[in-house]
């Protein structure tokens, strides 16, 4: 017998003792003594987690108009489950059904009677499109993957489930489509996912960090969307997703760099539109981390590349400055940074509101006072657009936190930091893997196929099958 379970006994009010004492008197707990014939029962449940109507239609109607039937007939028609276990019918009241238990049996039933209290599926508000689906997911698995099932109507869509937390468990899918997924990549991901040892997951970021192959970098080495119609693409694509009972957030695994710069309007649209998007992007990815450095070193020590005409409009507006231009950059960067997460935190009318009548009011006031240049305004706001566009929140992060140390080389060494500085980002992008796959993917290693759909996005026809490990 395992040690962790607790046989019922014949008794029913020391059963009834040893269920209370389990949830330490919770006053959400409700026993109701409620016979069958001259047996006294109880009913059982947590009215936090079910459904009353489902319990007086299924359970409490039956038994008052069933007493022609056995107590077996009458909960095979109801199909309750029996058990023995108490420590099994605990699990059962926090997963929302109820138990009926009986005087002199050591078995008793029980009836799942969830309350469903989902929100509707709607899109996501952090991946909008112009064309294609538009709802995501929510936090119901089950509505999740009958979302996902919807999109792939295929035998060969094989979810596998898990349960992770040792004090609360919670329920974990993963699903991939039979012979589009590498073997060897299922097992590692269901060895990682089954050496995870927490109390409980909250949220699917708990996941990402106990399963990342380097946990200390920066970079994103899981995908996550809301989207069903972005999670499908990858499964065909033969990724490996992860959902996680409570989120309506799914993992997707392996992820490249390039697969954060891609959207579901990628292939909605026509390529050659696409393409320019596309590349927009990825030219937004230099300026988004760059820009800030480049200004300060130009200005700080090789002021000599400017032409002549912009170099005196340069200085003009840096002379009523009283400090080194990192400083200039760092009061501004930490200003925007401040904006941005107050316009986040507040409700959405007004945190558009502190965005645009905060950026316009306090940048006209600090270049008024002096405390910063026109120039480095220009460049600082060109930068935060530059991080709006990446799809990805994760990667706009990053970047973000990137680019402090990068403007430090800068102010310290000119052009040679930050070549030092993209020299050791680029070596540790080339070593970074995620689940063995190289996070680099066509570029490092090269590949030619991959290049179809990564700088720029080739017609779907001229695309090729995929090799393993793409991530188109």
């Amino acid at each position: 017998m395992n040690p962790s379970s607790r046989h019922a006994s014949l008794d029913l009010n020391q059963n009834t003792e040893y269920i209370r004492k389990a949830l330490f008197d919770t006053h959400d707990l409700k026993i109701k003594h409620h016979p069958f014939k001259d047996t006294p029962a109880a009913l059982i449940y947590l009215e936090s987690l079910v459904d009353p109507v489902l319990i007086e239609r299924n359970i409490i109607t039956p038994m008052s108009f069933g007493e022609d039937k056995s107590l077996s007939e009458l909960f095979t028609t109801l199909r309750m489950e029996l058990n023995r276990d108490l420590e099994q019918g605990i699990q059962g009241l926090m997963q929302g059904s109820c138990l009926y238990l009986l005087n002199g049996s050591d078995e008793f039933y029980v009836l799942t009677t969830p309350a469903a209290y989902d929100r509707s599926i709607a899109e996501p508000e952090n991946e909008g499109i112009v064309r294609g689906p538009h709802n995501g997911f929510i936090e119901n698995l089950t509505v999740n993957l009958h979302l996902i099932r919807q999109q792939i109507s295929s035998p060969d869509l094989t979810v596998r489930y898990h349960s992770i937390g040792n004090t609360v468990p919670r329920k974990v899918a993963m699903l991939y489509v039979q012979n589009l997924c590498d073997t060897e990549l299922v097992q590692k991901v269901e060895r990682r996912l089954s050496h995870i040892s927490l109390d409980t997951v909250i949220s699917t970021g708990f996941i990402q960090e106990m399963m990342e192959d380097n946990p200390y970098s920066i970079f994103p080495q899981h995908l996550n969307t809301e989207r069903p119609d972005r999670t499908s693409s990858y499964l065909l694509d033969g990724h490996i997703v992860i959902m996680l009972e409570g989120d309506p957030t799914a993992l997707i695994v392996p992820a490249c760099f390039f697969t954060f710069y891609q959207t579901p309007d990628d292939y909605n649209n026509r390529w050659m539109i696409a393409s320019f998007v596309r590349f927009i992007r990825l030219i937004s990815f230099i300026t988004a981390f760059q820009l800030p450095a480049i200004y300060i070193a130009t200005v700080s020590f090789h002021s000599n590349v400017l032409p002549i005409q912009l170099f005196f409009t340069v200085q003009g507006s840096l002379t009523r400055v009283p400090y080194p231009p990192i400083v200039e950059a760092m009061f501004l960067e930490l200003i925007f940074e401040l904006l941005r997460e107050a316009g986040l935190r507040l409700p959405s009318r007004v945190g558009q509101t502190i965005g645009i009548v905060g950026g316009l009011v306090i940048g006209d006031a600090i270049v008024k006072a002096g405390l910063v240049s026109y120039t480095m305004t220009i460049v600082v706001a060109l930068t935060a657009i530059s991080s709006f566009l990446i799809p990805s929140n994760e990667m706009s992060s990053a970047l973000r936190l990137i680019r402090f140390p990068l403007m430090l080389l800068a102010a310290m060494f000119g052009y040679i930091g930050i070549a030092f500085g993209l020299t050791i980002l680029f070596i540790h992008l080339c070593k970074l893997e995620s689940f063995g796959k190289p996070y680099l993917y066509p570029i490092a290693p090269l590949k030619f196929k991959g290049l179809k759909d990564t700088f720029l996005r080739f017609p779907i026809w001229s695309i090729r099958k995929k090799e393993q490990g793409s991530n188109k």
